[in-house]
């Protein structure tokens, strides 16, 4: 057999090369005229394709009219209404209902409300249910969740469309200390195995306490804490911290943004997770040394939102006590404490 010259060798081996740059740039093109077609093919007025798609599932563009709001006339001059980390502190006044109402709709949000009603405390319940149908997100979809060691005394009222009340049995402890201390631990557990399917957020409530005035999605972001109605206006050296330095729940008396209440919190799903095994966690972690907060769940969570600031900050509107009066800038009293006896009702089964 004839042997190749070396000058045909080379033709032939560049012949090779040639063809394979040559499909390499073919194929290459043919993608780059597939992406400039796909490119071309997309309506070149996304509003307007977004519009025509609404149209085609019948979906609806209300009109929603309000005035306009000023950039240099804030509604609310007399109070804080935004924390330095730029979280908003929500006050009457500053938020209209028609535009939130409208954006949650829209998402078609499920809100879960929890309380603990242990013990003699399950006697707040009728109207603590009867109030939030009136007042509590009205026209929206909850889930009531009722932890109670007295789930037949649990009253059997009529709740609105898209409502249900659902009740978790849970140990009722001797000391009312473990009872609201144990809360987290209670609504960690749940919030893992149960509440992540059933709500996207959840709202954390004591049961003593009644609606007095509409608690809407105006609460809801990522995480909530509430600013308590006796410290709202106090120096942070007037905090009630635990000053432990032992305890977990210490802060320093050089710390500190605001006093939050213990009975009002929440947000989204994961983030209620992560605030109440952190409070639970850090419990557990005294309690290993025998050292117990000064005011249990409420110092564990005060020293959570030093640290994990809350994204929404609520007023005292939302948890007051008419213990402390009626100062010019509470406008409206949202949800308000039950007057009660402490030592019969927490002391005495």
């Amino acid at each position: 057999m004839e042997r190749l010259r070396p000058s045909r060798c080379f033709f032939v081996v560049f012949c090779c090369i040639l063809v394979f740059f040559c499909s390499l740039s073919w194929y290459n093109m043919k993608e780059s005229r597939w992406h400039l077609r796909a490119m071309f093919s997309c309506d070149q007025h996304p509003v307007e394709s977004t519009i025509s798609s609404l149209i085609e599932n019948n979906v609806r563009l209300d009109r929603i009219l309000y005035p306009k709001p000023e950039t240099l006339k804030p509604p609310r001059t007399d109070v804080l209404t935004i924390a330095p980390w730029l979280a908003p502190i929500i006050w009457n006044g500053i938020f209209n209902s028609d535009i939130l109402n409208a954006q949650f709709h829209k998402r078609g949000v499920r809100i879960g409300l929890t309380t603990f009603a242990i013990k003699k405390y399950v006697r707040f319940m009728k109207d603590f249910l009867e109030t939030a149908e009136k007042f509590f997100m009205v026209g929206h979809k909850v889930n009531y969740y009722i932890f109670t060691d007295r789930a037949h005394e649990i009253p059997n009222i009529t709740i609105g469309e898209g409502r249900h009340i659902h009740i978790i049995n849970v140990t009722g402890y001797q000391r009312w200390q473990d009872v609201t201390m144990r809360r987290m631990q209670m609504i960690r557990d749940e919030t893992y195995s149960r509440f992540i399917n059933e709500v996207d957020y959840l709202v954390c409530v004591d049961v003593d306490m009644r609606f007095y005035g509409s608690v809407g999605v105006e609460i809801l972001g990522d995480v909530f804490g509430t600013l308590h109605p006796g410290f709202f206006g106090a120096s942070r050296q007037q905090f009630t911290y635990d000053r432990n330095p032992k305890s977990v729940a210490c802060i320093p008396v050089d710390e500190g943004d605001f006093y939050y209440a213990g009975g009002y919190f929440g947000g989204k799903i994961e983030e209620v997770y992560k605030l109440t095994n952190f409070c639970h966690s850090a419990m557990m972690t005294d309690k290993a040394i025998g050292i117990e907060a000064l005011w249990h769940d409420e110092s564990y969570l005060n020293k959570y939102f030093l640290y994990y600031k809350p994204t929404k900050i609520l007023s005292p509107e939302y948890v007051w006590n008419n213990y402390y009066g009626s100062p010019a800038a509470v406008q409206i009293k949202r949800f308000v404490g039950v007057d009660k006896n402490y030592d019969e009702v927490r002391f005495r089964r």
